[in-house]
């Protein structure tokens, strides 16, 4: 499956942003889907995971703030950020968990659950 994200930029604190990842060449509706971040001289960490029933797993510093969203119908993944933090800038990546069965648990922060990634999209949050 090939990801296209897209969507950064630069707002001030307080602002919105909405990334979008589209996918292509695969089965969308059964993957996995989650959003990863790298800040300068920082490990890549989980942000936000959807699973293929649309269950929702965030990292405690997005709650409440940036929500993850699906449409199967345009093989699309979103997320909506809200109330940004100069904190919250990074490159963000979003990924698929194309080999999964159903049934199988989904270890959605981990890195190594998903197989295909988008390259990143910048966002920058100014205070």
């Amino acid at each position: 499956v090939q990801l296209q994200a897209s969507g950064g930029g630069l707002v001030q604190a307080g602002g919105s942003l909405r990334l979008s990842c589209a996918a292509s060449g695969g089965a969308f509706f059964g993957y996995n889907m989650g959003w990863f971040r790298q800040a300068p001289g920082k490990e890549r960490e989980f942000v936000a995971g959807i699973s293929w029933t649309k269950d929702t797993y965030y990292q405690d510093s997005v709650k409440g703030r940036f929500t993850i969203s699906r449409d199967d119908a345009k093989n699309t993944v979103y997320l909506q950020m809200n109330s940004l933090k100069p904190e919250d800038t990074a490159v963000y990546y979003c990924a698929a968990d194309t080999r999964s069965f159903i049934g199988d648990e989904y270890y959605y922060s981990r890195a190594d659950e998903y197989d295909s990634w988008a390259q990143g999209t910048q966002v920058t949050v100014s205070s």
